[in-house]
């Protein structure tokens, strides 16, 4: 079974309903200091030397955001990055946003 960094973001249908509880518990226990806010989207706070370094962990999630065609919303501040995510079209989680969630795990902070 392949791990959710391995797998790829799926274009989201209107009418799918939102993974929350159990369902949503089991996939985050894959990803790294993640937290699930209301049953609504993924956070991570991530902190940072300085804005430099920030700056390019932040276009590092945008090159990985474009492939996937699935888009964090995304705060750079000096010496901190916040990513949240979640799937606007139905306004709740899918597993594409733990596979996003696991693809930015998976890139380096420096």
């Amino acid at each position: 079974m392949a791990g959710l960094s391995e797998k790829t973001c799926a274009a989201c249908r209107g009418d799918m309903p939102s993974l929350s509880g159990d369902a949503a518990r089991a996939l985050l226990k894959q990803l790294d200091q993640w937290e699930i806010i209301n049953d609504h989207h993924l956070h991570k706070d991530l902190a940072f030397p300085d804005f430099r370094s920030a700056l390019a962990f932040v276009n590092r999630v945008g090159e990985v955001a474009e492939a996937e065609g699935h888009h964090p919303n995304i705060g750079l501040t000096w010496g901190a990055v916040t990513i949240d995510i979640w799937t606007h079209k139905i306004d709740g989680l899918t597993e594409s946003d733990f596979i996003l969630a696991a693809k930015i795990d998976r890139l380096p902070l420096a």
